[in-house]
């Protein structure tokens, strides 16, 4: 699970004005794994970007990692 926190918290930090504050928190059940992106509120728009577009990237990418893992997983952000 720590493989799937730091590569989100790595594209999250490469998209946005203030990386110091992304913070990632994440729990497993099983091959379940639940993850939550936390962002400065400036730059929300940023990670959800235009319809969406940006953070269903995210997802993709973090999700085709944890494939590999043998895990299923689910990304969200918080404000």
């Amino acid at each position: 699970m720590a493989q799937l926190e730091n590569l989100l918290l790595v594209l999250a930090r490469s998209l946005v004005d203030e990386p110091e504050r992304v913070e990632v928190s994440g729990t497993e059940t099983g091959t379940r794994v639940d993850l939550e992106l936390r962002v400065a509120s400036g730059d929300m728009g940023r990670i959800i970007g235009r319809q969406g577009r940006t953070i269903r990237a995210i997802r993709s990418v973090v999700k085709a990692a944890s494939v590999k893992l043998g895990k299923r997983v689910n990304v969200e952000v918080s404000d």
